[in-house]
């Protein structure tokens, strides 16, 4: 059993910051790429961040610049430092992992956490 455990969600003023975390425990045996995405009220879930394992980045078009991930193999988390936000910003966040357990890789995702910017 995997579980991936999102923190750091908010309400923040435009213009201000915020920084997600996401912890994966349980019986991992080690985890590939990790992300976190976005989903606002009304609309389609997003991709806003992923990183390797290696530590290659890659940002949505609308997060570049602002948002930066990062990630602590060590410590299976994930981060998401979220910087100059904005009221389009707001969206439940959820964080993802390809987890590699006995019997394979599998994608597993976070109970989302609210960010909320008020303009």
């Amino acid at each position: 059993q995997v579980q991936l455990v999102e923190s750091g969600g908010g309400l923040v003023q435009a213009g201000g910051s915020l920084r997600l975390s996401c912890a994966a425990s349980g019986s991992i045996f080690s985890i590939n790429a990790m992300g976190w995405h976005r989903q606002a009220p009304g609309k389609q879930r997003e991709l806003v961040a992923t990183i390797t394992s290696g530590g290659s980045t890659n940002y949505a078009d609308s997060v570049k610049g602002r948002f930066t991930i990062s990630r602590d193999n060590a410590k299976n988390t994930v981060y998401l430092q979220m910087n100059t936000l904005r009221p389009e910003d707001t969206a439940v966040y959820y964080c993802s992992a390809v987890v590699v357990v006995v019997g394979g890789d599998y994608d597993y995702w976070g109970q989302g956490t609210q960010v909320t910017v008020s303009s």
